[in-house]
């Protein structure tokens, strides 16, 4: 075995397709260098269900310093001037940053090697993601990708800075704000080669039609939108990213997931205020599994490959293949919790948590 080459043995989720066999993934230089079916001699191997490590495509870990409020309409506490952007103003910068740190490391250990998140505060709130990564030292165990907005939602004097600050811009609803501020900020990031995101669909349908006519790279939620809102979406190249958990605590509906699918959008997933929920892709995924029956493998798709693809990462991550960053989960199967399984696949999507975690790579190296 080379110095910086690690092989991996036993079930491998490969392909685009998610097909289980039995095989073997050798490691080198960061990236997928061979995968192999059957058995082989291996040195030192790490066993078990072998998995694309988790792309969560939709969080805000800011609300990392105020977890498990009181139940409240959800105007209240997410909407302007509700409880979360209180509780954000009054913290100090440190206290957030450090709150961050914690939930940063939460999503290497649960083996997230990759999320989006909106980023409220302006420039200074990109500051303290960044801050909060290094701290982590994040950045060699995950990749963050920062969807800002300006303080107060409407274009300010920090505009040209807040676009160097950040990988995109994500909005709350357009109801939130005056259209044309936020049409600005739409035509701008576009012309800034940046995604522009926005939630839309969550309370009602009032403000679907004007986050569609944005047309946005991805629209978060969108529990309220129809079929033909699904069609436009697939026409506009518009994708869609759900949080199961968080609608569920809410008190809202569910996504209409299989219609999602039906229209062909390329769907992905996310765990959304942490306030709310842990950054666990392990939990979403067994709560849309057990929700909505789907097949298991488009449910581990979601939380993988197809978030990627929301992010537009999905060249390089978000599947086993070679040539792509090794970015990885090696799931045991000799747990209590794990053993008899007889679909890894099923195991991994319905059951498994984080103490079934043989090992999370990233980028080839070992952070778990």
């Amino acid at each position: 075995m080379q110095k910086n080459e690690l092989t991996l043995s036993g079930t491998v989720v490969r392909g685009d397709d998610f097909e289980a066999k039995d095989g073997y993934v050798v490691i080198e230089n960061g990236a997928i260098k061979e995968i192999g079916e059957g058995g082989r001699k291996i040195e030192a191997a790490i066993e078990g269900v072998i998995i694309p490590a988790f792309v969560n495509a939709h969080t805000h870990i800011g609300d990392s310093v105020a977890k498990e409020p009181d139940f409240m309409p959800l105007e209240k506490l997410v909407g302007p001037r509700g409880f979360k952007h209180r509780i954000l103003a009054e913290t100090p910068y440190e206290t957030l940053v450090y709150a961050m740190k914690d939930t940063i490391e939460d999503m290497v250990a649960t083996g997230t090697q990759m999320f989006a998140d909106f980023r409220e505060g302006g420039v200074s709130g990109a500051s303290a993601l960044r801050d909060a990564l290094r701290l982590s030292g994040g950045n060699e165990r995950l990749h963050a990708k920062i969807f800002g907005r300006p303080v107060d939602g409407t274009v300010t004097d920090d505009f040209n800075e807040l676009f160097d600050s950040v990988d995109g811009i994500g909005m709350s609803s357009v109801a939130d704000y005056p259209m044309e501020d936020v049409k600005s900020l739409a035509a701008e990031a576009k012309r800034r080669k940046k995604m522009f995101a926005l939630h839309a669909g969550e309370k009602n349908a009032e403000d679907i039609n004007g986050a569609i006519e944005l047309e946005p790279d991805f629209i978060v939620h969108l529990l309220n939108a129809s079929q033909q809102d699904f069609r436009t979406m697939q026409d506009k190249d518009i994708a869609a990213v759900v949080c199961v958990r968080s609608n569920l605590v809410t008190g809202l509906d569910l996504p209409p997931l299989q219609q999602m699918l039906d229209a062909g959008l390329i769907l992905g997933v996310g765990t959304d205020n942490v306030m709310l929920n842990s950054p666990d892709m392990f939990s979403e995924m067994e709560f849309i599994s057990k929700i909505f029956q789907l097949d298991e493998r488009e449910v581990l798709k979601m939380c993988t490959f197809n978030s990627a693809q929301v992010l537009k990462e999905a060249e390089s991550v978000g599947s086993i293949e070679e040539g792509k960053k090794a970015n990885l989960v090696v799931i045991r199967t000799d747990t209590p919790n794990m053993r008899n399984v007889r679909n890894p696949i099923k195991g991994v999507v319905r059951r498994a948590t984080r103490n079934d975690i043989a090992a999370v790579i990233y980028e080839g190296k070992v952070v778990k």
